[in-house]
């Protein structure tokens, strides 16, 4: 082989050798990913799950997810380790769905609208990058995000295919807002014309209530006013309580079987 020819093959070899790792670093990301958005000079961290088998080629169902207040913080990750986050760890294969988690800082609430500007400024962001679906967008959060949950939907109706709220409310129980006192800002007053409003408000966006008979920080009465108001307005919805569940109902909410079945059927 002349000279040329095997420099030649040696200087191609050693291209080779320099491209594959970059094009590695350059394939598509998956899994959890970190990212940041910014809001009048303040950073805010937040995460996104990406399903294994994601594609540009095509748009993706997209679920809001908003934490409870033991997760608020500005690490980016304590959002990640309860609820919905949890239950995609645990088996990913039942989420083929991109899920935008957010992050409320410590001295925040999620219905105060700062906060709701940011959950749905991230989620705006991850729809962008990762192809989401607006005809198939959703909403669901526990606890705090479930107080969020239920602000959201009814602040904007007709912008998610279904919500699911577990262990929320849309009032503030005395014991609390002692607890919680950013609460007492945006609740609403513990009167039935406050259920009505909600209600009238969602509308027939289908909706997924859960809540644990025995909840002591969130009521389940809470829960149970608003299926109400939501069945005596016509609205879509089911109600789930489970006995013997104290607040923590996130875990078994998000390991029913049905529950994305459910959620990935409803399209706007």
């Amino acid at each position: 082989m002349p000279v040329r020819l095997v420099w030649l093959c040696a200087s191609f070899c050693a291209i080779l050798l320099v491209v594959a790792p970059r094009s590695t670093a350059h394939s598509k990301e998956t899994g959890f990913l970190d990212r940041v958005l910014s809001r009048h000079g303040t950073t805010f961290r937040y995460q996104v799950f990406v399903p294994e088998n994601w594609s540009p080629k095509q748009k993706w169902p997209i679920i809001l997810f908003l934490h409870g207040a033991g997760e608020r913080g500005s690490d980016g990750l304590l959002q990640t380790l309860a609820g919905l986050p949890q239950a995609i760890r645990m088996d990913r294969s039942r989420f083929p769905t991109v899920v935008v988690m957010p992050q409320c800082p410590r001295e925040s609430w999620w219905p105060a609208p700062e906060m709701e500007a940011v959950a749905l400024a991230a989620l705006d962001a991850a729809t962008n990058e990762f192809k989401g679906d607006p005809k198939r967008t959703y909403l669901t959060g526990l606890s705090m995000g479930g107080y969020g949950s239920w602000d959201l939907a009814s602040r904007y109706p007709g912008k998610f295919a279904a919500v699911v709220p577990i262990c929320g409310g849309i009032t503030a129980p005395e014991h609390l807002v002692k607890i919680h006192p950013e609460l007492a800002k945006t609740a609403y007053p513990d009167d039935p014309k406050s259920y009505a409003e909600v209600a009238k408000r969602i509308g027939n966006t289908p909706v997924w209530i859960f809540h644990g008979a025995e909840d002591e920080t969130v009521p389940p009465d809470s829960s149970r006013k608003l299926n109400k108001a939501l069945k005596t307005a016509g609205g879509n919805v089911r109600y789930t309580e489970y006995q013997g569940v104290g607040h923590d109902s996130w875990d078994k909410a998000y390991a029913e079987p049905d529950l994305m079945p459910w959620l990935l059927s409803k399209s706007l």
